[in-house]
């Protein structure tokens, strides 16, 4: 009964992960869980209080579809002040989340047939999303040795007379790595000369360490037009369940992302749009102690992740997550049972260390595993502690 496009789209690997370790723990298991993609810290209150005030004002009732005009406003501050890029309130779209600002411009910019670049690693939606639209996509391999930044030439390889789009995720996900400034304008001047269009994935813009300067394709000469930049308050600000994400792109491009969401969520919570004001326009003290916690975690993590024996991490650049290196320890076995890949890693660890981690395949990226640090300094400890005893463990 169901669809082939339903047949053919895989299930979310980290929500599958995160959603095997909560089970564990409501059985009263004690497991350390690596896998989720979202802070553990709360919301800040002033954020809270905006939406408590919205809901005592009424302000709960269908909203336009494309966003409230001052949370558009925000935005277009917020663009202007950090990126030095001028929008319109007709080039920016409020979305439930950025990955429903993704899932939109994938529906509104590909079709069947067209190819997207995707460099690996990548964050495990991107290839789904396209593929659901019947876009094709084009994996072109990244390395530890240039820190998983994309090549310019190698963009230059993959394209072809049909390549739509190439998606750029930087600070990225999985891999921490934060695209340098004069790499992201040799790309731009590939993508001018080919003539294809940039969605790049800014999401983790705010959480950059070891003095990086945060740069986004769009603020490269002339790319505006070539480019669409998908952003959100989820990681910034702590505030993933509200669902508000947010697409700044061509006019043209924005209004068939807002005609497809027309017909689907309509507008995103009137509530979590009103905080999100606030998230924007009101005081940032809590995301630099937040961004300055991550950056005590991850030296933390990676540190330990390289004591391992059979485990090597370089050190991330920014978003909250390590990238380690496990392939030395495949064909090591236990009881008899080899490990031979990611998965298999992962399954290992979960059932004889009750640590959960999301195996790297599905990330494009076999050799590796991904651990989040957006848990607290003693859990991570307890984790490494039983990684280490498990990795001993096998002969």
């Amino acid at each position: 009964m169901l669809s082939e496009r339903a047949r053919g789209i895989k299930p979310s690997a980290t929500l599958a992960i995160d959603t095997k370790a909560k089970e564990l723990k409501a059985q009263g298991i004690d497991v350390v869980g690596f896998g989720a993609g979202e802070p553990d810290f709360d919301t800040p209150d002033n954020i809270k209080h905006a939406a408590i005030d919205a809901i005592n004002r009424g302000f709960t009732k269908y909203m336009p579809v494309d966003g409230i005009p001052d949370l558009k406003d925000a935005i277009i501050e917020k663009f202007k002040r950090d990126n030095g890029i001028e929008y319109a309130r007709d080039e920016i779209i409020v979305s439930v989340g950025a990955k429903h600002a993704l899932f939109n411009i994938a529906l509104a910019m590909v079709d069947p047939g067209d190819e997207v670049i995707i460099p690996t690693p990548y964050w495990v939606s991107y290839p789904e999303m396209f593929a659901v639209a019947g876009g094709k996509p084009v994996f072109v391999k990244t390395s530890e040795q240039d820190n998983f930044a994309l090549k310019p030439e190698a963009v230059e390889k993959a394209i072809t007379k049909k390549t739509k789009v190439l998606v750029i995720n930087s600070p990225g996900n999985p891999s921490g790595a934060v695209y340098p400034r004069k790499v992201l304008e040799e790309i731009a001047e590939v993508v001018k000369k080919r003539n294809i269009f940039v969605v790049t994935d800014d999401i983790y813009e705010k959480l950059i360490y070891d003095g990086e300067k945060f740069f986004t394709i769009a603020q490269a000469k002339d790319m505006k037009p070539h480019t669409l930049l998908v952003h959100g308050v989820s990681k910034t600000y702590a505030m993933t369940g509200w669902r508000i994400g947010f697409t700044a792109g061509p006019k043209d491009i924005i209004k068939g992302m807002k005609n497809i969401q027309s017909q689907s969520t309509s507008n995103p919570t009137s509530i979590a749009m009103k905080a999100s004001v606030e998230a924007l326009k009101g005081p940032q003290d809590s995301v630099t102690k937040m961004v300055a916690e991550f950056d005590r975690r991850r030296k933390f993590i990676v540190e330990g992740l390289n004591r391992i024996d059979g485990i090597k991490c370089i050190t991330p650049k920014g978003a909250f997550y390590a990238f380690p290196n496990v392939s030395a320890l495949y064909g090591r076995k236990f009881k008899g049972k080899a490990i031979g890949d990611s998965f298999g890693f992962a399954d290992y660890l979960l059932d004889h260390a009750k640590v959960a981690l999301v195996p790297g395949a599905p990330f494009g990226a076999e050799e590796h595993v991904r651990l989040s640090y957006a848990i607290s300094l003693e859990m991570i400890g307890k984790g490494l502690e039983r990684i280490d005893q498990a990795v001993k463990m096998l002969e």
